[in-house]
């Protein structure tokens, strides 16, 4: 099978990809600047190298079975790679350095800024796109080579069969609230009195919102006042700084807008602790030149962040 296989070419592959999306052979001679009984013959030379019928042939279109399904998907991702390679072959070539798509969770903030800040120092015209969101969408995204590396957690165990995990950094949480909530001060309030006032919270199917129900219900805080779901932080810091609604944020997040006194800390006694996160990315995939650079550039940037904390923390009134 084997030695049918390697007799597929590159237009053997881009046929496929287009009949792929047309799912007709005018069209596919078309796009393919050949004629209708030259795409027919395309395909059946196609078939008789992989011994299989892969298109069912209807009145009006072409459908493909399984095989050719399957063979389909094979086809777009090959011609995907090629492309990538091209890409950056021809950005490396013309003394550039690339382009580089990150996904991140929020409470990587500090982290991502200070290694993307280093790296631009490193690849002045590297191309560095990063997108925010939850772990969730971003291993969807990553799945479907829209990021090149995401900076997050496992939503499932499952995901450790097809991405590789590398531990970066843990991550403390913080019950915030505007400057003026009532809750203010050295106080720390109970659970009852917590689930007195309204909520920010991440949506159910994020780390951080799992984290936060597993609080709660070890507790027993039981939010009865009313709930505002929402993936974006900068939504939150504004009901947070309008209203007297409370919010379980990452620290690092949170720290600067409480330094400016734009928020204020909510003294509880909660176990406010995330699972650690870390680089994701594809297994049996190697990253590309640029995402290996980002990766060397943030596993340093955090093993001096977290030198930097250890030390605060030993020094005499840090943190006081």
């Amino acid at each position: 099978m084997l030695a049918q296989v390697s007799r597929l070419r590159f237009r053997h592959l881009q046929f496929l990809d287009i009949l792929g999306k047309t799912r007709n052979l005018r069209l596919t001679a078309e796009q393919m600047y050949i004629t209708q009984p030259a795409a027919t013959k395309v395909l059946m030379d196609i078939e008789e190298m992989l011994e299989a019928r892969l298109f069912d042939r209807l009145p009006r279109d072409m459908q493909p079975n399984e095989l050719g399904l399957f063979t389909l998907r094979y086809a777009h991702s090959a011609l995907d790679g090629y492309r990538k390679f091209v890409d950056e072959f021809s950005t490396l070539k013309q003394g550039g350095h690339g382009h580089l798509s990150i996904g991140a969770v929020s409470g990587a903030a500090h982290l991502l800024t200070a290694a993307v800040a280093e790296l631009q120092r490193l690849r002045p015209l590297l191309v560095v796109k990063v997108l925010e969101q939850s772990s969730d969408q971003l291993i969807v995204w990553l799945a479907e080579r829209k990021i090149d590396v995401m900076i997050g957690r496992f939503t499932d165990e499952s995901q450790r069969d097809q991405f590789h995990y590398e531990n970066l950094t843990g991550e403390r949480l913080q019950i915030t609230a505007g400057v003026h909530h009532p809750l203010r001060g050295p106080n720390a309030p109970g659970p009852r009195e917590l689930s007195n006032w309204p909520w920010i919270l991440y949506p159910t199917s994020t780390a951080l919102r799992k984290v936060s129900d597993d609080i709660f219900r070890s507790t027993g805080l039981s939010l009865t006042s009313g709930i505002v779901e929402t993936p974006s932080f900068l939504f939150a810091l504004e009901l947070l700084q309008s209203t007297t609604m409370l919010s379980l944020q990452p620290a690092a997040l949170v720290d600067k807008y409480v330094r400016r006194g734009l928020l204020t800390r909510i003294a509880t006694e909660l176990p406010t602790r995330m699972p650690d996160f870390g680089l994701i990315t594809l297994q049996g995939e190697p990253p590309s030149t640029a995402a290996l650079a980002f990766m060397d550039v943030i596993r340093n940037t955090a093993d001096h962040q977290a030198e930097a904390a250890l030390a605060e923390r030993a020094t005499p009134g840090a943190g006081s």
